[in-house]
């Protein structure tokens, strides 16, 4: 079936669709046990080699390690204290059998925590200093690779450092530092580190090449407009599309998403925030399939159906700060998904979260580019109106927007679901200057675009 759509630079077709459903998350099981301490921080996940899944909880004063394999009996194995009575803020991850913690209290090290003898115990093998770095704010790993990312704390200015797993895992070595602005935190993917520039200068995302691990080169960076405050970062695979959190700054504090695949030529795609909420302030993000989970903390965990990066859909949340959505640091901290689905989420006065949402979070739709297509507009160059053909093989919610040729996007043209088959897309560009133009079609995982000239 053949549709015509008529667009003009006047009247734009935009239909949104928001879908906020409460049952669209169930709540397993909730552990708060170290409230007496202060308050939780950071929540990561460890799976081992016999599939038993594992919570780990950031307290004020130490460590949690909890089973959740059996959801009917999720219960602690060990805690582990601190090396300092108090932290605010208390991050880990994992690599191979064994746990990486930084906190902000002086002095905390880095913590080495042998994860091998669980169901049982876990085992603190080492409490690792070098001169200069006694604490740490974030820690980051790449999946699969030895080495960790150890951002902010006492350090030099507040850079990142990289510690060398790869010889000997409870005694790590230092490796090379980045240290021209504060990193509030970081993501690496193939190498490249993308870092949270959170304070400077101001707001920039600061993209830095890691191949060679003692020579870490700036490669591009971009401020995280407006009212920039960038506290953490997740990346699709195939690193097109970053999804950037402002924990400081102005209000709405907001997620924003933006198109990298030119990083000397970002471009921000879309904002979003809860639906109907304002005033809560968005902290941590984690990227799994198609789904963003964002620690939002008063209005608590939300998941974000981005497979569409241009039109973010909320699909579930689940409110573990119930008292109400201010503007404050308390609520939701983090989020860790498991290959399982299970979903844990830590709140700062309430401890561990344990959810399942109400879809598979694998279902999405097919990614396939050749199921699509985004045709020459005809005619081109044109003197007023061209047509744009698109070719949907399945009902879709799909973008097509245009942009100049400095990058800036001047108009969205399609903004919706359409039922698949073939499209025309009447375009009357006289109200435009002349000038080449790019148009870009998004659906789903699939973005194309090409190029036109408009001549009056």
């Amino acid at each position: 079936m053949k549709k015509i759509l008529l667009v003009s630079s006047i009247f734009l077709l935009s239909y949104y669709h928001f879908a906020q459903q409460s049952n669209n998350m169930r709540l397993l099981a909730n552990l708060n046990e170290h409230s007496a301490d202060g308050q939780y921080s950071a929540c990561w996940g460890y799976t081992a080699s016999n599939g038993r899944e594992y919570a780990i909880l950031g307290c004020g004063m130490g460590t949690s390690f909890v089973d959740i394999t059996d959801t009917n009996n999720i219960h602690e194995v060990e805690y582990l204290p601190g090396l300092n009575l108090f932290s605010c803020c208390r991050e880990m991850k994992t690599y191979s059998h064994y746990c990486y913690v930084v906190a902000d209290g002086i002095p905390s090290g880095l913590q080495i925590i042998d994860l091998q003898y669980l169901p049982d115990s876990v085992r603190l093998v080492n409490t690792f200093f070098f001169q200069g770095f006694t604490r740490g704010h974030t820690i980051q790993v790449e999946q699969g690779k030895p080495y960790l990312y150890i951002c902010a704390g006492d350090y030099n200015i507040g850079g990142l450092f990289i510690l060398d797993l790869s010889i000997d895992p409870i005694n790590p070595i230092k490796r090379g530092e980045w240290e021209t602005w504060v990193v509030h935190d970081c993501r690496v993917i193939n190498d490249t580190i993308f870092a949270c520039n959170i304070y400077n200068p101001p707001g920039t995302i600061s993209v830095i090449d890691g191949t060679d691990k003692n020579n870490l080169l700036t490669i591009a960076s971009w401020e995280n407009l407006p009212q920039p405050g960038p506290h953490n970062i997740a990346l699709t695979e195939d690193r097109r599309f970053a999804f950037v959190s402002d924990e400081i700054g102005g209000n709405p504090r907001l997620l924003k998403i933006w198109n990298i695949t030119d990083i000397n030529n970002t471009v921000k795609i879309a904002e979003w925030q809860p639906t109907g909420i304002t005033t809560s302030i968005i902290h941590n993000v984690e990227l799994y399939k198609n789904y963003l989970f964002a620690a939002h903390y008063t209005a608590g965990l939300r998941v974000i159906d981005v497979s569409n990066p241009y039109a973010p859909v909320e699909a579930a949340w689940y409110d573990t700060y119930p008292q109400d959505n201010g503007f404050t640091f308390n609520g939701c901290w983090g989020a860790y998904i498991f290959a399982s689905e299970k979903i844990i989420a830590s709140d700062r006065e309430t401890g561990l979260y344990v959810f399942k949402t109400n879809f598979p979070l694998s279902n999405f739709p097919p990614s396939n580019p050749g199921n699509f297509s985004l045709k020459q507009n005809y005619p081109n160059p044109f003197n007023s109106s061209t047509k744009i053909e698109i070719d949907l093989p399945y009902n879709q919610y799909i973008t097509l927007k245009l942009y100049d040729a400095a990058g800036k996007q001047v108009l969205t043209l399609l903004d919706g679901f359409m039922s698949k088959g073939t499209m025309i897309v009447n375009f009357d560009a006289s109200n435009l200057p002349s000038g080449i133009y790019f148009y870009m079609l998004a659906a789903g995982n699939y973005t194309e675009s090409r190029k036109m000239a408009f001549v009056k």
